[in-house]
């Protein structure tokens, strides 16, 4: 997309402002607002703002940054009114002098994606993220499901289902292309998937998707949460990722005919790099407190570091493959949920790959006929599947040693991301929860 076919759609859809939007480091998404009168100088030329003021970006002294639009995001609000209409486009952001700025998010992911291009490969993801739709019902906020299905349950008057309907219609209108929409295991729980995509565009769409999802569920009074446990004894939302690697001719790097499993080396060696920083990278795929009451055995969610084909309760799962379908050949990553920042989790996500790529790692044995959540901890131990960390403060601290991942992050990035979880953890541990209050007020 250029210049001129945005000016052209801002002209047919009638848009009156457009948001340029980039993250901060925990993965919020900033916004500032602008009237059409001057897009043409934005797309041009970028617009500053102040740095000091987002969490994690530059001192007060240092301030000045400037947010320059990457024209193919661009992308018209649907749910926007129309004498308010809105697009927006996601920016990169840079110093006063012109170059990418270290902390930013989108950059972090740009540098690995580099190291693939290199090669000359494309990283690809397909993510699942998983919500809940939750009923509004007082000022108290308590999570109540907006209905009460189940897996692909389907009902001609569930009100969930048009809501949803909505959202695929809208998130269509904005350029994802939705492979399909569905009910959860849990109830309230929903799942929309898309297409899967080169990794900067796939972040982007993840993006995309969550604020949809919470501006239409708004509109239709409900509450669309992206916690990875909301609910106590419910299934928790997970963001699956597949992941492949292609080369620039559009050949799939991970497949080999004359595998068993058709599996290439390449594939074997990016296993073995992502078993291989699974703890570390927990912190980053996984990065709230809520994401460790999740990550629990009992539940869909995987807590054991290995591989296999087909089976779930592995940490990296590969699709059944069917014959002459080889651009299908995919590594599904199961424990990262929605609640990451997009670009932090990939790029992580893909560091540890390369890194068992370029390092020749080899992969442990697959565990396709063993159900591990029936093992006893002596019969892990004694075929090596470790878990992974129990807590953000444990999963922390398996970043702190992984020097890969650091790196992969950028000293800036990596510095303001353990400052800011470690905190939250903290405040986590002190803080006296209303189940401990009824657990010990009276009996302790």
């Amino acid at each position: 997309m250029d210049k001129k076919d945005i000016l052209s759609i801002i002209k047919k859809e009638d848009v009156k402002f457009v948001s340029l939007q980039f993250t901060d480091i925990s993965g919020s998404v900033k916004s500032v607002d602008f009237p059409v009168s001057i897009i043409d100088d934005v797309l041009t030329d970028g617009m500053w703002f102040d740095g000091s003021s987002i969490h994690g970006f530059m001192r007060i002294q240092e301030s000045d940054m400037r947010l320059m639009p990457d024209l193919d995001t661009f992308a018209v609000l649907p749910w926007t009114p129309d004498d308010t209409k809105r697009a927006r486009v996601f920016c990169d952001i840079l110093t006063p002098e012109g170059d990418p700025f270290e902390a930013d998010p989108r950059y972090v992911l740009k540098k690995q994606i580099k190291r693939l291009e290199d090669k000359g490969w494309v990283f690809n993801i397909g993510a699942e993220p998983e919500f809940f739709l939750f009923k509004k019902i007082s000022d108290e906020f308590k999570p109540v499901p907006h209905d009460v299905g189940g897996y692909f349950d389907f009902s001609p008057n569930d009100d969930a289902v048009q809501v949803r309907s909505k959202l695929m219609v809208a998130l269509a209108d904005m350029g994802l292309e939705i492979e399909m929409g569905h009910h959860e295991v849990a109830i309230g729980q929903h799942e929309i998937d898309f297409k899967f995509s080169d990794a900067l565009k796939a972040a982007d769409q993840i993006l995309t998707m969550k604020y949809t999802v919470k501006a239409i569920a708004a509109q239709a009074g409900l509450i669309a949460s992206f916690m990875p446990k909301p609910m106590f004894g419910a299934n928790g939302s997970g963001m699956h990722c597949h992941q492949s690697i292609f080369t620039k001719d559009g050949e799939n790097v991970f497949f080999d005919d004359k595998d068993p499993l058709k599996l290439s080396e390449v594939a074997y060696k990016f296993i073995a790099g992502q078993l291989n920083h699974a703890r570390a990278l927990s912190a980053v795929v996984a990065p709230t407190v809520n994401s460790y009451k999740r990550l629990v055995p009992g539940y869909e969610a995987p807590v054991y570091i290995g591989w296999a084909q087909r089976n779930r309760s592995a940490l990296i799962r590969m699709p059944r493959y069917f014959e002459g379908r080889s651009k299908a050949v995919r590594l599904e990553l199961r424990f990262p949920d929605p609640s990451a920042n997009p670009y932090l989790a990939i790029a992580a996500m893909l560091a540890a790959g390369l890194d068992g790529i370029e390092s020749n790692m080899e992969c442990p044995k697959n565990l396709n006929d063993v159900n591990i959540y029936e093992l006893d901890e002596a019969k892990r131990a004694e075929m090596g599947i470790g878990t992974l960390p129990g807590s953000l403060s444990e999963a922390l601290s398996e970043l702190k040693k992984d020097t890969v991942l650091k790196t992969a992050l950028g000293e800036k990035v990596y510095d303001v991301f353990y400052r800011t979880k470690f905190a939250e953890a903290e405040n986590y541990r002190l803080n006296v929860t209303g189940w401990e209050i009824k657990k010990y007020l009276e009996t302790a």
